[in-house]
């Protein structure tokens, strides 16, 4: 399972024939955490003409939100949710700000202007790839441990932690698509003297299926 997202909050700005639009990006795993960020930017934003917004929630981006602050109707929250629809884009949310300089843009350059600025604030926040990740422990005894690790590095398995006990404990973090395949290699490895421990499964941040 996997969805894209944004890796972090994020900002850049832009001037339009005087206007500043400055475009925020976050991720956010709620509808809560979405007007928490909204709130958060009006009140950085506070003397600003506009801070338009729009968000997607969900794996199935059931939840989709936007708002105009204002902007004339379909000027500045459709085209935001656009960009990210477009992106193919949840579990974030964007807020535009702009402060007017005095000359309209007219509708056609509202929408040009709140959709550059969405661009802008999700490519400062860096798009990424949550695929889900569960940690699992695999216990070997000592005499295979030097084996075992090499496996694990040759095939750049992301090891936590190594515990040792009466035995070796590798505390690793394992794609969960590449879970069976992996504990089938080690179980080939180890002549099946190896012990698993599956662990907690959460979504992370990858580029090109790597961790960032």
């Amino acid at each position: 399972m996997m969805y894209n997202s944004v890796l972090n909050e994020n900002s850049d700005s832009f001037i339009e024939k005087k206007s500043e639009f400055i475009g925020y990006a976050a991720p956010v795993n709620s509808e809560d955490e979405a007007l928490e960020f909204i709130s958060k930017i009006k009140t950085l934003n506070k003397d600003a003409t506009h801070n338009c917004h729009a968000y997607i929630i969900g794996e199935d981006k059931l939840i989709q939100r936007f708002s105009d602050d204002g902007e004339p109707s379909g000027t500045a929250g459709i085209p935001i949710l656009e960009v990210l629809k477009r992106e193919d884009l949840t579990n974030l949310c964007v807020v535009v700000t702009r402060y007017y300089g005095g000359i309209k843009l007219g509708g056609g350059g509202l929408i040009r202007a709140y959709s550059k600025g969405a661009k802008i604030a999700i490519d400062s926040a860096r798009i990424v790839s949550m695929r889900e990740f569960i940690k699992l422990d695999a216990s070997v005894n000592y005499e295979i441990s030097g084996k075992v690790t090499n496996y694990l590095n040759n095939n750049e398995i992301k090891i936590l932690d190594t515990v040792y006990t009466d035995e070796v404990t590798y505390k690793l973090l394992i794609l969960l698509d590449d879970l069976d395949s992996i504990k089938s290699d080690l179980i080939n490895l180890t002549s099946a003297d190896v012990n698993f421990i599956d662990g907690v499964k959460s979504f992370m941040p990858t580029i090109d299926g790597k961790l960032v």
